[in-house]
């Protein structure tokens, strides 16, 4: 028995920390109980070396000293914020007005919403339960099947962790030893694309199950004009021309990939603005438009959350910022806009920062707790155990990846995102190095797969969230006064089920398109090295005069 344990002490060490964090106890304290109580028997087994011990305190201090973590308290505090002073219900009323009658519009409303929370907020939690609170009784009250509204707003939600400034992103870049900066560019536009799938899949439900989404009628939808248009044209105008501006601004400089996407956005959103602002101010003055109400309402509602995308990930894109200072500047530019709004107060203040500092605390406990269990994993050799067991994989590093995902996506049935990313990832990281593999490209991969595990029946986290705020028992909507059947946890659970697979068909997609992420790196050069001959000119050097000799 004793020969069998220290032959498989890794594996039987891996089992135990998934059997306790199974039977629910808090995974910093599973983390830490596994880790010294292997520690004890790998000293009593000579398997494992006391001296190892004394470097926990410096690790432990190491977690505290991480500055990059110090990017989290930030994203947090300017996620909760935003949330709690009114910006996503703004969006949600300004943007399913502009869908209007369109069969679907409210979905495609609360995706685009969703997008763009997660972009300011980086919060999965605030992002579901904004969007429950506001979007879910107005989905219920115009007619939409419960499984679609449940599954679209639990979905649009979890887009917080792929889409940056996510926190996610943050844990997988200290993880892999890569850098924020690099994860935050590469994770964009498969955030991006992740969210069109999702819209994709709402136009293919409003195609074949028109009853499932129906439009807004016609008595619901306002900011019309005098003529009675609803001045769709107006806005189309103003956007094409932001774009052409933001091109032009644009067209000769040197910068590619997201960065691009980025500083052109800000250029296009910086004169839409001027020209709603010029718009409102000759109204005042002469009582003459050139913009259409929608136009100047959907500018002023949708440019102050793009110019904090560009606050926070233009900055930290273009190399001006660091992701934590970046987070700093969202942070008081999310202070900014709720004083604009009139809605910032003490108490609004003291419960961000409350909420802010319990989720640091859980971080930062957790990874205190996977600081010791790796200490003693490492000590036994178990990350040689790991490595050698998936670098030996058939299939090279397509045989990895699959496993790998398969492995994870099973495990995020069980364990959340903080358990898989500071359990899990220090594991797989070794050997998708070993293998070749880009790390920043593994480390989105994943990304994608662990938001399986907020969605994933029975533990999906955002499902609790959207359970916490859908309708239990039935109830009279306040606006049509009708009574309304409750939304009941299996139509979440069942709504919820297309997005997973969506998701895992998007992690196949950045498996098979690796430039969607690799752009991190620039425009690669075309000079090919091997022809590269550097000649040293010859120089003649005046002789030297030493002088008489020395007598």
């Amino acid at each position: 028995m004793t020969a069998f344990i220290i032959a498989n002490m890794a594996p039987i060490m891996f089992a135990s920390l998934v059997v306790m964090l199974l039977l629910g106890y808090p995974a910093a304290f599973s983390l830490g109980a596994v880790g010294l109580f292997y520690a004890i028997v790998g000293i009593e087994l000579g398997e494992f070396r006391p001296d190892f011990l004394q470097a926990l305190p410096e690790r432990v201090y190491g977690v505290m000293n991480n500055d990059t973590l110090l990017a989290i308290p930030f994203f947090t505090f300017m996620g909760l914020v935003l949330e709690r002073s009114g910006m996503a219900e703004d969006l949600l009323d300004t943007i399913g007005q502009l869908f209007g009658t369109i069969r679907g519009g409210l979905a495609y409303a609360v995706i685009f919403v969703g997008a763009l929370l997660a972009a300011t907020t980086g919060v999965v939690a605030a992002s579901v339960i904004s969007m429950g609170l506001i979007s879910l009784p107005i989905m219920l009250r115009y007619g939409y099947d419960r499984r679609v509204a449940a599954g679209v707003i639990a979905a649009s939600g979890t887009l917080a962790q792929i889409i940056p400034p996510s926190l996610v992103l943050i844990v997988m870049a200290d993880q892999l030893g890569k850098s924020v900066g690099d994860m935050y560019e590469g994770a964009f536009i498969p955030g991006l694309v992740l969210a069109g799938l999702y819209a994709g899949y709402a136009f293919l439900v409003s195609m074949f199950f028109p009853k499932a989404t129906p439009g807004l009628p016609k008595e619901a939808i306002g900011f019309r004009e005098e003529s009675g248009s609803r001045g769709l044209v107006s806005l189309g105008m103003l956007f094409l021309a932001s774009c052409v501006f933001g091109w032009f601004m644009m067209r000769n400089s040197n910068v590619h990939g997201a960065d691009y996407v980025v500083l052109s956005m800000f250029c296009g959103i910086i004169f839409a603005f001027a020209v709603a602002v010029v718009n409102w101010v000759i109204d005042k003055l002469t009582g003459f438009r050139f913009l259409s109400k929608m136009a100047q309402q959907t500018t002023f509602v949708m440019v102050p959350p793009l110019f904090l995308i560009f606050l926070v990930l233009g900055t930290i894109f273009i190399g001006i910022a660091t992701p934590t200072e970046g987070g700093a500047m969202g942070a008081a530019g999310a202070l900014i806009l709720g004083a604009a709004k009139r809605r910032l107060s003490w108490d609004l203040i003291r419960q961000a920062t409350e909420s802010t500092a319990k989720l640091s605390a859980f971080v930062v406990f957790i990874l205190v707790g996977a600081r010791v269990f790796s200490l003693t994993f490492y000590g036994i050799n178990g990350h040689v155990w790991v490595e050698h067991l998936l670098t030996s994989l058939p299939g090279g590093q397509v045989g990895f990846l699959i496993f790998v995902n398969v492995f994870v996506f099973v495990l995020a049935f069980f364990l959340d995102f903080f358990e898989l990313a500071f359990i899990v990832i220090p594991l797989l990281g070794p050997a998708a190095e070993h293998l070749g593999i880009d790390l920043i490209w593994f480390g989105v991969i994943l990304g994608v797969n662990m938001q399986t595990s907020f969605m994933h029946p029975p533990f999906g986290f955002a499902l609790f969230y959207l359970r916490s705020v859908a309708p239990k028992e039935r109830y009279t909507d306040r606006v049509t006064g009708k009574r309304m059947e409750p939304v009941t946890t299996g139509q979440i659970y069942w709504g919820a089920v297309p997005f997973v697979v969506i998701q895992m068909i998007m992690v196949g997609l950045v498996i098979a398109f690796p430039s969607m992420v690799m752009h991190y790196k620039g425009v690669q050069t075309n000079i090919d090295p091997s022809t590269i001959k550097i000649e040293v000119p010859q120089i003649e050097l005046p002789p030297l005069d030493l002088g008489p000799p020395s007598k």
